[in-house]
């Protein structure tokens, strides 16, 4: 019998890969803003936490039907074709004199394609439903490219590397600054679309529009926003974190495992699946971390709600793809994790979802506005991403069938990260993918396959 929560390993391995080609991808066709235009950023895509790219992988298996030069091709037209609508990816970011970024037209931009080859096959690459750190290669980076670079970095990079069976990845590193997780699904969707059906097909159409999100002024700050607090660290929590490499762990857990542990919230209170897997994670992972002091150490658990349908003065359009994203933020001492029970954790998650309103988006940006952090605060906090409800695998279909899988590569970068993602055909099980210190994943991993 398969167990409710089961640990999937990923081999260590290096995959040797030559770079062919790398080409600007222009659009097709003439697009609105002139050379020296530039558009506005809010500063839900300005935020530091924003200021990023994220990269994702997408692989397929040759279908016999169609060479990898021809779907290059196919992959170059209908990007190509895509970016007419979709123009700001074509831009540059830069910073204006009061520090903000925003959007701005220039000659010889667009956006960048990497072409690469393998001499490995799929096969070689071992289990291709677990993301693998292995894989960050697949993924073009500049050399000697800071970290957090996104100044004059063109908005989308795309390496499809080719491997000797014929099966091949698609490898993409979207500027955060330019859409959330939603916006770049759109974004993906369309240019799919587009090559599967050999003509420009964008449903919805795209909306910029993110003159909605402006600020007030004078800026109106109504809640406290402990989500960017800056924490003086004088316990051993977050320093122990940055000193040790981490290790990133994957998990796959049953529709079963995650109905029972909403059922721990207890009869009166209804709670999401979300609700009930942050807070077991959350507990898990401060409980891994033991000796943590002192018990009265403020500790915070972040995560992104997204607010489309909760703003409605005004309400975004429809074919919006920025950031409209708020950041929840439960908090709690170590004693309160450690020594207090999992339906005490699940609602201070359920409340901290709630609690995201449309005026406490619009406090975010005028907080922002204000204060304009410019710095990543990890003091006693773990983030928390859900991508379970991205449709990934049918939005990366561009006409030679699902990819076998799709979603992030390597979260080792960040030791204070968690990741929710879907599995294709999976019967609603999800994985869970965490990084922490290779001293404490194996008590995560007995924590966390235990149902409180």
């Amino acid at each position: 019998m398969t167990p409710m929560v089961q640990e999937l390993n990923f081999p260590q391995l290096q995959i040797p890969l030559t770079i062919n080609s790398i080409s600007p991808i222009l659009p097709s066709s003439p697009i609105p803003p002139s050379y020296g235009d530039t558009l506005y950023l809010s500063n839900l895509d300005d935020m530091i936490g924003s200021r990023v790219f994220t990269p994702t992988m997408y692989f397929y298996r040759s279908n016999g039907k169609m060479d990898v030069m021809t779907i290059i091709n196919v992959l170059k037209e209908s990007l190509a074709s895509v970016l007419v609508p979709y123009y700001p990816f074509s831009g540059r970011l830069r910073k204006t004199k009061e520090g903000k970024l925003e959007v701005f037209f220039g000659p010889k931009q667009g956006v960048l394609l990497v072409e690469a080859c393998s001499e490995m096959t799929i096969l070689n690459l071992g289990d291709l439903t677990v993301p693998n750190p292995a894989w960050k290669n697949l993924v073009y980076t500049f050399p000697n490219e800071e970290q957090y670079k996104v100044i004059d970095m063109p908005l989308l990079i795309a390496q499809v590397t080719r491997f000797s069976c014929g099966g091949f990845s698609l490898g993409l590193r979207v500027c955060h600054c330019l859409c959330d997780g939603v916006g770049a699904m759109q974004f993906l969707s369309a240019w799919a679309s587009t090559a599967r059906l050999n003509k420009l097909t964008v449903n919805p159409k795209p909306c910029w529009d993110r003159e909605t999100l402006i600020p007030n002024d004078p800026p109106l700050i109504q809640y406290p926003h402990i989500e960017f607090k800056r924490i003086v660290d004088a316990s051993s929590f977050t320093r122990r974190l940055c000193l040790v490499k981490p290790v990133q762990k994957c998990y796959r857990v049953t529709r079963d495992f995650q109905a029972h542990l909403k059922t721990l919230v207890g009869p009166n209170i209804s709670c999401t699946t979300f609700d009930a897997m942050a807070a077991h994670v959350w507990r898990s992972w401060v409980k891994a971390l033991i000796n943590v002091s002192p018990l009265d150490y403020e500790l915070r658990l972040t995560f992104s709600v997204n607010c489309r349908s909760r703003l409605t003065n005004p309400p975004l359009k429809s074919g919006f793809y920025g950031n409209a994203v708020s950041v929840a933020c439960a908090t709690s001492n170590v004693s309160g994790i450690v020594n207090g029970s999992i339906s005490d954790t699940i609602c201070l998650v359920r409340n901290a979802r709630l609690s995201v309103s449309e005026a406490y988006l619009r406090s975010t940006i005028d907080y922002i506005q204000v204060n304009r952090p410019t710095k990543l605060e990890f003091g006693g906090k773990l983030t928390i991403t859900q991508w379970t409800r991205f449709s990934m695998y049918e939005s990366a279909d561009f006409g030679w069938g699902k990819p076998i899988y799709a979603g992030p590569i390597d979260l080792t970068p960040t030791p204070q990260v968690c990741v929710f993602l879907p599995q294709d055909d999976s019967d609603g099980a999800m994985l869970v993918c965490i990084c922490l210190p290779e001293d404490a994943s194996h008590r995560f991993t007995d924590i966390f396959c235990l149902l409180n």
